[in-house]
Order: C-alpha cells, then structure tokens, then sequence
C-alpha cells in the first residue's frame, strides 16, 4: 500500500506538505494550551491575579481561533488530495484494464475489476483522507503529550508505561484477526456483484425457464455470505471501542487518585495535575482516534493489494519496443496464418493448430465448421485479442506481433458475435468507425448493412437513442447496426464474426450482395453458421477440431470435403446445395 500512496500522492506534494505544516501547527496549539490553563490555576487564580487571568485567557482564544483556522484550512486541502488520488487512480486503473487482452479479462473477471476500480478505490481514498485529517496529527499528539507530561510531573507519567503498552498490544490483537476478514469480505463482494451482472444480463433466459426463485435464492445465499462476514467485522469492532474507551476512563480515575495524593502532600500543585490530565486525554483520545484510522487500515490494506494486483499486471498482448509498419502496398489487406497454434492458458491440448492459409484483397473467405472447432478463435487472432502461441499471423506480409496494436486496429473493421451498442444515438455509434464521418457517409454504411429503413422509421433517425447495449433494438437491427458502424471505418479488412445469424435470408442474401458489390477491393473474412451465408465465397475454410481439413471453393469442397458435405446437407437439400 506503501508504493502504491507514494505513486499516486507524489503529485499533490506542495498540498500534502501545506496539510502537514497545518496539522503540525494545530498538535503543537492543542499540547500548549493546557500549560496555559495550567498557570491560570497555579498563578492566576491562586494568587489572585487577575490581569494574569486576562492576558493568558485572551492568548488561549488566540491560539483556539488559530487552531479552528487551521484546522478548516487542512480538513479543505487534505480533501481535495483524497479526491485527487482517488480521481487518479481510478484513471490508472481504467487505462490498464484498457491495455489488457482477453486473457486478462477472463482471469480477472468483469465484476472483479468493476469491485476494483469503484469500491477498492473507495477504500484507499477513504483511508488517505483520514489519514490527512487525524492519523497525521495523532501520533504528534502521543509523543509531545508524553514528552509534555514527562516536563508536569515524571511520578505521575509512570501510569503511562502501563496504559500505552495495554492499549498497543489490543489494537494489535483486532489487527491480526480483522485483516483476513476484510480479505474475505473484498472477495464476497465480487461474487456479488457477480451475480447481480448474471441476473441483469440474462433476466430473459431466467424468466424462459422459470428460474427467478433459483436466483433470488442464489443472490440470498451470496447476500447472506457477505453479511456473515460483515457481522465477524462489526462484532470485531464493537468491543474495540468500549475497550478503549473503558481504558480511557480508568486511566483518568487513576491519575486523579494518584495526583490528589500528590497534591495532598505539596509535591505536585493543583494546576499542574489538571494540564496533566489534560494531557493524558489528548494522550488516549490520539490513540483512540488512532483505533478508529486503524478500522480502515486492514481493509484500505487488502484493498490496495486487489489494485496492485491489476496495475502490477503486464497483458499478454502489448506493442513491440521497435514496432515495423504495416506498408500496405498497391492492394492492402493480406492476411495470412502460417502454422499458427493457439492454446488457452492452462488448457491440456491447443484449440487451434497448424493453420495455414491465405485471404486476398477483393475476395472473401469464409471459415465454417462444426461448434467448438475454434472458428471465433481463429478470427480473433487477426485483431491480436489473442496471440498465436505457434506459428504466425501476418497482414500484408508483416508478423502482426512486430506492429502497434493502434496501427492494426485501423486496418480492421469488426464485426463481432455479440453485437454491443453503446448508450448515446445512432449517430455516435456509427461514428465508433469513424468519428470524422458525415452524414452521408452515416447513410451510405446503412444503406450496405441494409438499415436505413428502420433507421428513418426511428424518432429522430440518426439521432434517435440507443440504450445501454442497444436493448431497444432488436437482436436483428443491432446486428445491422454494428456491421454499418464497422463500414463506416472503410477499412481494408472485415472480420464478419457470425455477424449475419440474427438476420433473415432476404436481409441476409440483399446484405451479402451489398458488400459484394461495395467491398470489392477490401479482404472480407466471415465466420458463419448458415451455409446460405457463405455459399458464394471465393474460399471456404473449413475447421474440424482445431484443424483446417478442407480450402476451396463450394463446389471444389462439396464433391471432394466428407466434413464440409455433412454442414452443407445438414441444412440444405442436394438440390438447393447444387443450385
């Protein structure tokens, strides 16, 4: 936690030493004070002097107005640094999950590092402004406290050796059980939020299957889970506080019972016994104002470790240190395996291996096969969410690993398997492509992707709203609408994931020869489980378990790929097949 304050404090250094200074300023205040009130006693009131009485009674509001002063001033600084950090590291976390691969991603998971870089965050940020109003100035109090009491009467001080060891070796003892319990609470709270994403997500396939009181009980069980562990906490700390308390009290009773003897016999004067029990106040009330920084220490602690986990992780996938450049030459777009293996990590055998093959500018080449050959896989590599772990993937003849991840993503339009629309409009999310883009060029990539129709029909038309994911879209039109924005680009190469299932064969079929006729120069990649999809592909490539059993065209693979012919029969008759 140490390194991780250090980083993200560092540029708030003149703010950090303002509040210091201030904090400073107000624990030497509180510590004179009751030497001043001390003297009123012993000389002003004793004696009955009573401009003694009102020369250090008018220092003493001096010094409280100067105090309050400060301690506004710091309470103001020290909050704007909190923010600050936690602003900044919010940002740090963001842009590294950002650099991430998949791999990352799933070994993290999603609710995870939401829990990260929102409660965790909250925890760290919390701690640090405590820590800028109270624990900076609580253990100055402690040691000039002692010191000060030490300086009114070394007998009486004595009492100390035996409180502050007592109330050390406590505050230890919470520490070390209530660590792994704020452990185990961070961990419980992702399984929550886990959870609660999984029911938002798939709320229609719960319902289908009658499945809300599964996960009603399912939440329950998480729910209940946290609020074990929660209550372990809190019971932990309700006995923290009365503890101290207690200790507070009876260390009070025996400096007024040991002081009044001292009085009694004429070593000690009334005065100086009341600044030492002020003293002795300040004294405990630091270390219990302590107790209460330290309740959020364990967990600010655990918390700091789940970020560090995340910004100490390097991605699998990152840019090369001397990146070549993708030249493009007279017909950009080439994209080529050679040999090229994938292997999930920890998994026993690859999901792809040996995959060789070529797609060309101006043509497109379909990859088919059965489910779990590893097709989205394979398309997957070409954008670098996963690296080849064999062999290689080069687009126009450059191993796509030597190049900047920015620069290849430029060549690439993606049309994923999930279509995700972003909450804003129509327009913003065409412009996902191409934030340059105009109008026509909006209408123009809805017009291939066959959507304009709808399009006009909406309320606003290019301007009118898109919720989060696109949920007042059907599955269909957000199909249409992330193949329009993917156009938009005007990249040299589309990766088409199964970009056409939720579509209709007239859609379907008037789509596909829209992008015949308007992407005939780019290289267009299509996964696919609909035969009629792909049927006309200048190159079919056929997968069977990780392998490349069959390259040609339809009727090259029809009469000659036993895989191939049991697809194509299993949704076509021989007659459409021939046709």
């Amino acid at each position: 936690m140490i390194g991780l304050l250090r980083t993200y404090l560092r540029p708030y250094t003149w703010e950090l030493a303002l509040v210091m200074a201030l904090l400073l300023v107000g624990a030497i205040g509180n510590l004179y004070l009751p030497d001043l009130n001390g003297g009123i006693i012993d000389k002003g009131i004793a004696q009955g002097d009573n401009d003694l009485i009102l020369r250090v009674g008018a220092l003493m509001l001096v010094v409280t107005g100067a105090l309050a002063v400060a301690s506004i001033v710091a309470v103001y600084w020290g909050s704007r640094v909190a923010m600050g950090f936690g602003r900044d590291l919010r940002s740090a976390i963001f842009a590294k999950v950002e650099t991430f691969s998949q791999v990352e991603v799933n070994h993290f998971g999603p609710a995870s590092l939401i829990t990260r870089n929102t409660n965790d965050v909250q925890q760290v940020q919390t701690l640090v402004f405590m820590a800028l109003t109270v624990m900076i100035s609580a253990p100055i109090l402690i040691v000039g406290g002692v010191i000060m009491a030490l300086r009114t009467d070394v007998p009486l001080s004595g009492l100390l050796v035996i409180v502050l060891p007592i109330m050390g070796a406590f505050i230890g003892l919470v520490m070390s059980r209530a660590i792994p319990l704020f452990r185990a609470v961070q961990v419980k709270l992702d399984r929550i939020n886990q959870v609660m994403r999984e029911t938002l997500a798939g709320v229609r396939v719960i319902r289908a299957f009658v499945r809300t009181e599964h996960e009603e009980l399912r939440f329950d069980a998480a729910n209940r889970d946290l609020f074990g562990t929660n209550l372990q906490v809190t019971r932990l700390f309700a006995i923290t506080i009365p503890t101290m308390t207690a200790i507070l009290n009876l260390s009070t009773v025996a400096v007024m019972w040991f002081g009044a003897m001292r009085v009694g016999s004429g070593d000690l004067e009334i005065g100086a016994l009341t600044a030492f029990l002020q003293y002795l106040t300040q004294i405990l009330f630091a270390v219990l104002t302590a107790v209460f920084m330290f309740i959020l220490v364990p967990r600010a602690a655990v918390s700091s470790g789940r970020i560090r986990e995340v910004l100490d992780t390097e991605p699998s996938v990152r840019d090369p240190e001397q990146p070549a450049t993708l030249a493009g030459g007279p017909r950009p777009g080439v994209v080529e395996f050679r040999g090229a293996e994938y292997r999930y990590p920890g998994a026993e055998e690859p999901v792809l291996r040996g995959i060789t093959f070529e797609a060309l500018p101006g043509q497109t080449t379909a990859i088919v096969g059965s489910t779990g050959s590893g097709k989205s896989t394979l398309l997957n590599l070409v954008p670098r969410f996963y690296d080849a772990t064999a062999g290689t993937v080069l687009v126009d003849g450059v191993d796509i690993r030597t190049v900047r991840r920015e620069e290849l993503w430029s060549r690439v339009g993606l049309i994923p398997q999930k279509a995700f629309l972003f909450a804003g409009t129509v327009a913003s999310n065409l412009r996902f492509g191409d934030a340059d883009a105009t109008e026509a060029d909006l209408w123009r990539a809805l017009d291939i992707a066959q959507a304009r129709e709808f399009v006009e029909a909406m309320d606003g038309g290019l301007d009118a709203p898109v919720t989060q994911g696109g949920s007042n879209l059907s599955g269909g039109q957000r199909q249409r609408l992330s193949i329009a924005r993917a156009l938009v680009k005007r990249a040299p190469i589309y990766l088409f994931d199964d970009s056409f299932s939720a579509l209709d064969v007239g859609t379907d079929a008037r789509l596909r020869a829209a992008l015949a006729r308007e992407l005939g120069g780019a290289t267009v990649i299509i996964v696919a489980q609909r035969v009629a999809t792909i049927i006309r592909a200048d190159r079919i490539v056929v997968l069977e378990a990780g392998h490349v059993v069959g390259i040609g065209t339809h009727r090259e693979l029809l009469a000659s790929n036993d895989t191939y012919r049991e697809i194509v029969y299993s949704q076509l008759s021989e007659a459409e097949a021939a046709a």
